[in-house]
């Protein structure tokens, strides 16, 4: 049976700590299932991780709902949300008709979106439409030209704007709210006033719940690991090290072998190369 919205809000209730991993494909969505994970996000960060770009903004709502997809036949138990990129919900009819494509197209369960106040009657309005909304607030990839790649709410300005926008995608009926890199103090304190789950990424260990990328927690970038995460593998390595190995064995002709392998009778053989029925069989019938 699928997780959902009013199970997350009971455990938040009971006071466990909420978990979340991105996902972007099928096999992906089938090993978390393997899990108690609750949660998959289908994060516009695949635009980085899986496309090769160097932000999330060329990431199109084709391309989330075809992941979402992807992910939603893997998944049968968590709940899946999925990311409104980069300029898909700059108007309330924008919001609305692309949320719905999600839900409709792609199979989510809900939608996220970056942005507070700016945003509290957009996703009012999707709410409204009856389409469950994850906010995020703090450090906001799609704005990342604007604002840096940079912790948000270090100076007592920006931590009030960091609160008043979690304050108002609370107000404007989210159930859930992400924080990213946002000092762990701060982020305690949100989470405090708020009455929805915060979702912490770079953010501490005081919010409700966490996210991090798959690629992080799974070791499959070996280049660069940001403090935020911790690797809990390196498959990046073990995938090298059998790929080598596969490389080896097919060189050196041990791989494939009898075994994966499917034979063939000897006459049979023998009639396809000199264009003769075997003895004992019976021509095709027209």
């Amino acid at each position: 049976m699928r997780v959902t919205i009013a199970e997350v809000h009971r455990r938040y209730g009971r006071g466990e700590r909420i978990t979340m991993v991105t996902a972007y494909d099928y096999t992906a969505a089938r090993i978390v299932d393997r899990t108690e994970i609750p949660l998959i996000l289908v994060g516009d960060s695949l635009g980085m991780v899986v496309q090769g770009h160097d932000s999330t903004l060329p990431v199109t709502v084709d391309d989330i709902v075809y992941h979402t997809r992807a992910v939603g036949r893997g998944a049968q138990r968590a709940l899946v949300v999925a990311d409104l990129p980069f300029l898909t919900y700059a108007t309330e009819q924008d919001a609305l008709r692309n949320a719905g494509r999600l839900m409709a197209e792609g199979g989510a369960q809900s939608v996220k979106l970056e942005g507070g106040v700016a945003v509290e009657t957009t996703i009012r309005r999707v709410v409204d439409a009856g389409i469950p909304v994850m906010g995020h607030v703090g450090f906001t990839p799609q704005s990342v030209h604007s604002i840096g790649l940079r912790v948000q709410g270090k100076d007592a300005a920006r931590a009030r704007e960091v609160l008043r926008d979690a304050l108002a995608v609370q107000r404007a009926g989210a159930w859930a709210v992400v924080l990213e890199l946002v000092p762990a103090p701060l982020a305690r304190a949100i989470t405090e006033r708020l009455e929805i789950p915060t979702i912490g990424i770079g953010a501490g260990p005081d919010c409700s719940g966490e996210v991090q990328v798959w690629h992080d927690v799974l070791g499959l970038y070996d280049e660069f690991t940001p403090r935020h995460t911790r690797r809990f593998a390196a498959l990046a390595d073990e995938a090298a090290r059998a790929l080598t190995a596969y490389d080896v064995a097919v060189r050196e002709r041990s791989f494939p072998a009898a075994e994966n392998s499917a034979g063939l009778d000897e006459q049979v053989l023998a009639a396809a190369l000199t264009g003769a029925e075997p003895e004992g069989a019976e021509p095709d019938s027209a």
